[in-house]
């Protein structure tokens, strides 16, 4: 019960999530600004922004429901945090680990969407409503081309358990190279969730102020920021863990730096990514992931098929 306990609120689950979110949002933004040749924030920004904001007033719209408008940052939150729980960060096996597993870390990865889409809904807010549509529309662009892409790496490693995943790739040195095309796609589909450019299509600052979030502030408005921070580093976790499953054999203390590596690694990535391209319209958001996105992903699923036929297991 205590190591649970331990486990739920120490490491991997709220503390670390907390401190490495902030520092995760700084790397992101501090790579966004260099990109584009501009200083960026210092390294205490973050948590000075979370600081102020739980320090402000907290404003419920009159037209707003309460109890939908307060819980959503809760359940966005405890959602994102529940998924590191079956994501191995300290060793070849996550703290909760089984067969299936996968499946339930992408339906936790799904709910903090629903909630940015409720929040934005029950806001009853003329920005908000049009951003909370967005977020839900953009989701049936984005989740297709992910999945399969998950798909992939399990149909070889012949498990729905990440960390069996991380295991047969560490017995079997070189095989995630036959991957890379499903993690250049799960890549761009991680942008997609984050709802970072050029897929920034709910929130859209020019267009609808902060979309979903418009009406929130205060300590609610610090919570759904410290959802999106959590989720960042949840997601490149997963890709790390799917994609870049090397090391993961070696002592602990060996394999958490390692972890941290990798994480940073593809964060630089998408700070890179949404650095090249202009925000696109919702239809070519959704035009470009099912045309060519779920395409790829499933080209990766084949090609998986076929060398699982193959490649001595």
């Amino acid at each position: 019960m205590a190591n649970a306990i331990f486990n739920i609120l120490v490491f991997p689950g709220f503390l670390f999530l907390f401190v490495f979110g902030f520092i995760a949002e700084y790397v992101d933004r501090k790579l966004y600004a260099r990109f584009q040749n501009r200083v960026g924030p210092p390294w205490f920004q973050p948590f000075a922004d979370f600081v102020k904001l739980i320090s402000k007033q907290k404003i419920v719209p009159d037209e707003a429901d309460v109890a939908v408008f307060k819980l959503v940052p809760i359940f966005a939150l405890t959602a994102s945090i529940t998924a590191v729980l079956y994501i191995p960060v300290w060793g070849n096996k996550a703290i909760y680990s089984f067969n299936g597993d996968i499946i339930v870390v992408l339906y936790l990865l799904t709910i903090p969407t629903f909630a940015y889409f409720l929040g934005g809904w029950y806001s009853r807010s003329v920005y908000s409503m049009i951003g909370a549509v967005r977020s839900l529309t953009q989701i049936f662009a984005y989740e297709v081309p992910l999945f399969l892409c998950m798909l992939g790496p399990a149909l070889l490693a012949d498990t729905w358990s990440l960390s069996g995943m991380v295991a047969f790739y560490n017995q079997h040195p070189g095989y995630w190279l036959c991957n890379l095309l499903g993690f250049a796609v799960a890549l761009i589909s991680l942008l997609g969730k984050l709802e970072k450019v050029p897929f920034d299509i709910p929130e859209a600052e020019t267009e609808i102020v902060a979309g979903a979030f418009t009406e929130y502030s205060g300590r609610y408005l610090a919570l759904l920021r410290m959802a999106l921070n959590v989720e960042l580093v949840v997601g490149a976790s997963l890709l790390a863990a799917v994609f870049l499953p090397f090391g993961f054999n070696l002592n602990p203390a060996a394999v958490f730096p390692l972890y941290i590596i990798q994480v940073f690694f593809i964060i630089a990535i998408v700070s890179f990514l949404r650095t090249l391209f202009a925000r696109l319209r919702l239809d070519q958001m959704i035009n470009f992931c099912w045309k060519y996105l779920a395409p790829l992903a499933f080209v990766q699923v084949v090609i998986n098929l076929i060398l699982k036929g193959i490649l001595p297991r």
